[in-house]
C-alpha cells in the first residue's frame, strides 16, 4: 500500500502536471469504486484543476468548479492515481476512474489485482474535512508531530508495530514504513506503546525523519511521472536474511498471513529472534 513519501510525491507530481487544466468528461468504469452519488461524476466537466494535495494515505484532487469540489482518493494496496498523455480504451479491466483532460491527456485511477480495494468519493470541498475518513486521523507522521504530542497518543497497551500503523494514531505509516521507523529507533516491534519512556520516546520521535528522508529520495530520482513501482530506499523491510545496515546481523522475520515484519534481533530485541508465527500455526 502507498504510504505518506509515496502518495506525497505523487500529489507533487499531479499537481505540477495538471495544474489549471479543464476537464472534458469523466467517467467511471470501475462502478463500485465510485463511493458517492451526490454530486454527481459528470459535475467535473468544464471545470479545472486547482492542485493535488495528501491527507494521510489519501489524495485530494481539488477542482474549481460552479461549486468547489474534491475528488479524494484511497489508492489501498494495489491502486495507483496517474497522468496519461493518452486516453484509455473503457475495455481497460484496470481502469476504475477516468477523468479525462483537455489535449486528449486524462487523470486515471487504475487497480491491479483482484481484490478491487482502492476506492474515490466526490466530495464538495468543504465537505471533505468531516468525511469519516479524514475527521478520524491523527496527526502527520511527517513533518512529525511534536514530541510530547506524540509520547500522548502512543500512550496505549498495543504493540507498536500495529499501533504506528493505525492511522487514527498517527497518519501516514503502513507496513513498509514502521519497519523502517522501528528498526532506526532501536525498538521492538512488540513493545507496547505504554511501555515506551523518556529517551525511547525521543528515538522514536526523531525515527520519523525516515520518512522524509524518503522523500527527498523520490525528489531526486523520479521524474516528472511517478511510476507504477517506486524505488524504495528501504534498509529492513523485506530484507530478511541480509546483513543489518549498522551492526551486521542478519535480519530477521516474523510472518503473517498478509503480511510480515523485520527487524534487527541485536539492535531491536535483544538478541531474541522472535517465533515465526506461520510455523506456529503448523505447530497447533
Amino acid at each position: 500500500m502507498p504510504e505518506l513519501p509515496e502518495v506525497e510525491i505523487t500529489a507533487r507530481r499531479l499537481s505540477a502536471a495538471m495544474d489549471g487544466a479543464t476537464v472534458e468528461s469523466a467517467l467511471a468504469p470501475g462502478v463500485a469504486t465510485l463511493k458517492t452519488f451526490d454530486p454527481p461524476l459528470d459535475a467535473l466537466a468544464g471545470a479545472s484543476v486547482e492542485g493535488v494535495r495528501r491527507i494521510g494515505k489519501m489524495l485530494a484532487v481539488d477542482f474549481d468548479a460552479e461549486r468547489p469540489l474534491t475528488l479524494l482518493v484511497h489508492l489501498m494496496s494495489a491502486g495507483r492515481l496517474q497522468l496519461f498523455d493518452k486516453r484509455a480504451s473503457l475495455k481497460d479491466r484496470a481502469s476504475r476512474i477516468l477523468v479525462r483532460l483537455g489535449g486528449d491527456r486524462e487523470l486515471r485511477l487504475r487497480e491491479f489485482g483482484t481484490k478491487q480495494s482502492a476506492w474515490a468519493r466526490l466530495l464538495e470541498r468543504e465537505a471533505v474535512a468531516q468525511d469519516e475518513m479524514v475527521a478520524t486521523l491523527g496527526p502527520d507522521a511527517w513533518p512529525a508531530p511534536p514530541r510530547d504530542e506524540l509520547a500522548e497518543r502512543i500512550d496505549q497497551p498495543s504493540h507498536l508495530h500495529p499501533l504506528l500503523r493505525r492511522q487514527k494514531t498517527i497518519a501516514g505509516i503502513g507496513r513498509s514504513w514502521v519497519d523502517e521507523i522501528l528498526w532506526e529507533a532501536k525498538l521492538s516491534p512488540f513493545k507496547k506503546g505504554s511501555e515506551l519512556r523518556g529517551e525511547e520516546i525521543t528515538q522514536l520521535h526523531g525515527a520519523l525523519q525516515v520518512l522524509g528522508h524518503a522523500l527527498e529520495h523520490y525528489e531526486q530520482v523520479i521524474g516528472d511521472t511517478v511510476p507504477d513501482k517506486l524505488p524504495m530506499p528501504l534498509k529492513v523491510h523485506r530484507r530478511e536474511g541480509e546483513p543489518c545496515p549498522r551492526c551486521g546481523t542478519t535480519i530477521e522475520a516474523v510472518f503473517y498471513s498478509q503480511h510480515q515484519t523485520n527487524y534487527c534481533p541485536a539492535e531491536q530485541t535483544g538478541g531474541r529472534v522472535l517465533k515465526d508465527r506461520r510455523l506456529s500455526r503448523l505447530l497447533k
